[in-house]
């Protein structure tokens, strides 16, 4: 089954769910009203999110349509391994506890609005806090494509190429209008959107992971049925691990789970709540996403049960999708999906514009430049960031994009130095946290190519393997780098620059 049939139930559905959250995203700009020619609000919200617009917030921005998608056809693809995913979104809370409401705390003290704020103000070093907002901006831009991928796989799913006009054209509509209500309301329209698009995800997901088992004779003969496959495919699939990929599933999920918060789109709604104990409580609850994350990677197993048959694995849930389930209801799941893809795109190119526009362009462009024009700047950027992402997708293969989000990964995490450690110690340096970023993200660069752009490297050691993901080996060569150069750079520059931050910054206020 391609799942590729045209049925004018479903688009009608979709079309009604999309036109409201178009209606939302315009809206938006009167919610919680502000001044949007100022970039703190156009960009930030105005830091007046509680904890349950940011739960519902931080949710769409983590769990992408891209995701969903991904997951289930990487479990479909090979099994067990593409449940990665699930334990780092595990180990990203604890972290996300002790390090965000630090990062909250002082950013709000001082006005910042994006970690490279952050660094600067804490090493006063401007080519520091330039090479973090350069790797934000670098490792964003394939992330949003991704999720235009994720909408292209449900207007395939839907059969748009039937009408004769592809999937280019609805695309192309989406991500304008997707672009005007980001350009107009800022970070407001993807925080009310989020609302309606965590709703009726929940709601498919539920859907199915009862329904399609039910119909499958259940979940034991949906098992048994996803291992026959993997038998007759062979190679290292199963439902269980093989003893060969434990240390790279293990350093896998790790490794994400420390870049997970440094990306742009995760700071910036993070940095959008009203207080610390907001993303504290957010941390404490947020794992319930990663409960739904497990069940929609279950699909991939339900997609092989049900004999499933697509030319790219990404097709698997849309085209199980319109095999279980009648056409309105495979129209409202598109849509869940679609939404799930508007949402964190919106997301990113908010945070690479405040980035571009805060740490480029006011820090090396034009460092006079009014609130009104920053905003203005940030909103024009934004929309360059979508359509460049825009046409990445139709033009260039979609490997590419997948590629370059392999390497974002690893990118984001050679700046876990400068952000994270400096949230606790000043002890580094700034220019040897500089060349430990530089050598970082060469290095992983570098190993990411020699390896066909895949994110494990085998580490041998006698009979022994180890698959090991580059971002983490990266990341090692990165600190080695820092802590042996921070002594030599203090005794060739024995006093720091200015730290513009107190202890007391990073700790709650005290009220009244």
């Amino acid at each position: 089954m391609s799942g590729a049939r045209f049925d004018a139930t479903a688009l009608a559905v979709f079309t009604l769910f999309f036109a409201l959250v178009t209606v939302l995203g315009f809206v938006a700009a009167r919610w919680r009203r502000g001044d949007l020619d100022n970039l703190g609000e156009w960009g930030l919200g105005g830091r007046r999110f509680g904890a349950f617009v940011t739960w519902f917030l931080l949710g769409g921005d983590l769990y992408t349509a891209y995701t969903l998608i991904a997951v289930p056809a990487l479990v479909y693809a090979v099994g067990a391994y593409g449940f990665f995913a699930i334990p780092y979104t595990v180990f990203i809370y604890p972290l996300a506890f002790v390090t965000m409401p630090r990062l909250w705390n002082v950013c709000r003290k001082h006005g910042w609005i994006t970690s490279a704020d952050f660094v600067e103000g804490r090493y006063g070093s401007r080519g520091l806090a330039l090479a973090v907002a350069i790797t934000g901006v670098l490792a964003i831009m394939p992330y949003i494509a991704l999720q235009l991928v994720g909408l292209e796989v449900v207007f395939e799913a839907m059969g748009l190429g039937a009408l004769g006009i592809g999937k280019e054209g609805p695309l192309i509509i989406a991500f304008v209008i997707l672009a005007l209500y980001t350009y107009s309301s800022g970070l407001r329209a993807p925080a009310l959107i989020a609302f309606v698009k965590d709703a009726m995800l929940y709601i498919t997901v539920i859907a199915a992971v009862v329904i399609i088992p039910i119909k499958l004779g259940g979940y034991g003969a949906v098992f048994h049925a996803a291992q026959q496959a993997f038998d007759a495919k062979g190679g290292n699939t199963g439902i269980l691990l093989k003893p060969d990929q434990y240390w790279s599933f293990a350093t896998l999920a790790l490794g994400s789970a420390f870049a997970l918060f440094l990306y742009p789109h995760v700071t910036t709604a993070t940095l959008s709540a009203n207080s610390a104990q907001t993303i504290r409580h957010n941390t404490v609850w947020l794992p319930a996403y990663s409960v739904m994350l497990l069940l929609i990677g279950l699909l991939g197993y339900m997609a092989l049960a049900a004999h499933v048959d697509v030319k790219a694995g990404v097709m698997a849930v849309p085209a199980l999708i319109n095999a279980s389930f009648p056409p309105w209801f495979a129209g409202f799941c598109f849509a869940a999906i679609a939404l799930g893809a508007l949402v964190p795109a919106a997301i990113m190119s908010i945070g690479a514009a405040n980035l571009f526009t805060r740490n480029i362009w006011r820090t090396w462009v034009n460092p006079h430049v009014s609130e009104a024009q920053e905003s203005r700047i940030a909103k024009n950027v934004s929309l360059v960031v979508k359509f460049g992402a825009l046409l990445a997708v139709l033009y260039l293969p979609t490997q590419f994009a997948i590629d370059l989000q392999l390497l974002g990964g690893i990118w984001m995490l050679q700046i876990f130095p400068a952000v994270i450690c400096g949230l606790f110690t000043r002890w580094l340096r700034a220019r040897a946290l500089l060349a430990g970023w530089a050598v970082g993200m060469a290095f992983g660069s570098a190993l990411a190519w020699h390896e066909g752009l895949k994110p494990v490297y085998v580490l041998v050691f006698g009979d022994a393997h180890y698959g090991v993901y580059i971002g983490l080996l990266a990341l090692a060569v990165n600190f080695a780098v820092c802590i042996v150069a921070t002594p030599i750079e203090a005794s060739l520059r024995r006093e720091a620059p200015a730290d513009c931050t107190q202890p007391a910054d990073f700790k709650d206020a005290v009220s009244g």
